[in-house]
């Protein structure tokens, strides 16, 4: 696989612009007291379907061929990834399937298939239903969309990236949640070219540390994934986005779960905003360096909104 460039995520943005508006990027008094200094935190739970992975969704299924649209699209997916080639599809005319584990988010699940995507559920772990999903494609000829192994998709997410250098070009810090990989890559990928000095910083749950481990030893690796955050539920690091973030990641953190709970609290009461599990992991590796972060312009990606009552009404009773 080639890796993207800064140039494809110039490109992606044009491929995108006609159906996606800049998401906002603000400041909260509240936030900026809890962490000591000046924090924008860029809103991906405003997109239409409530994550950031849209942008790679419109980005890749834009520029697929008349074959590949006409077999039609398979992925799997926690929730946020399906739901953008579900919308991405959409637009397009091509069908799209979703595989979800059992036991998938039920507002994400009940999205998808709102936006026309079938849903098919596999398996226990996110890493069972694409293991199903890619025997689905092999079987059936659809077009496999992986995850965080598509050119494409890193290129059209990096896009934020660019939305908030654009709006705050003294940037020096940007946090930014992991799961696959394909958002911290696409920002890295930007962030380097626009600024080498900026540092990028990724954000995992510390119980799903696949990716986390896979950047500090330098080689692909699994590990156990007992997380809350779907999000960033990935039991199996990811070939291209490890390959980009090991040669431009600066630094790579846990979170707890009580850490990631706690933030989106600190979402709801400081800054008026529903963010979900992994969207709300980059305040929460905020929080824990905020004495290094004294003085410093920082960015924090939400990187999506679409939390279950369930998981909300957890982060409530344990704040």
């Amino acid at each position: 696989m080639k890796s993207p460039t800064f140039q494809d995520v110039l490109k992606a943005r044009r491929a995108i612009a006609p159906y996606l508006a800049p998401t906002p990027l603000y400041s909260y008094a509240p936030l900026n007291e809890l962490l000591g200094t000046r924090v924008y935190i860029k809103h991906e739970n405003y997109q239409p379907v409530g994550a950031f992975k849209v942008r790679g969704g419109i980005n890749l299924i834009s520029q697929l061929s008349p074959e590949e649209k006409k077999r039609g699209v398979i992925s799997a997916s926690t929730g946020n990834h399906g739901q953008s080639i579900a919308y991405a599809a959409r637009l397009f005319g091509v069908e799209a399937r979703i595989v979800v584990p059992e036991g998938a988010n039920p507002g994400k699940v009940a999205a998808m298939k709102g936006l026309g995507a079938t849903v098919l559920f596999h398996g226990k772990h996110f890493d069972d239903a694409r293991l199903y999903c890619e025997e689905l494609a092999a079987t059936h000829g659809y077009r496999y969309i992986h995850s965080g192994n598509e050119p494409l998709l890193i290129a059209g997410v990096g896009t934020y990236a660019l939305e908030i250098l654009e709006k705050q070009p003294e940037i020096e810090v940007i946090f930014v949640p992991v799961g696959g990989g394909s958002g911290a890559a696409g920002c890295c990928l930007v962030a380097k070219a626009i600024n080498p000095q900026i540092k990028v910083i990724g954000v995992q749950a510390e119980q799903a540390p696949a990716a986390w481990q896979s950047w500090k030893q330098r080689q692909l690796v699994t590990a156990e994934n007992r997380t809350f955050a779907e999000g960033l539920a990935t039991g199996t690091a990811f070939e291209l986005p490890q390959k980009i973030l090991w040669e431009l990641l600066d630094d790579f953190m846990l979170v707890s779960d009580d850490e990631i709970k706690r933030a989106m609290v600190w979402y709801l009461e400081r800054a008026h905003t529903l963010a979900e599990s992994a969207g709300s992991a980059a305040l929460a590796a905020a929080y824990q360096r905020r004495e290094e972060l004294q003085g410093k312009r920082v960015a924090v990606v939400c990187s999506g909104g679409n939390t279950s009552l369930e998981h909300l009404k957890m982060a409530l009773m344990d704040a």
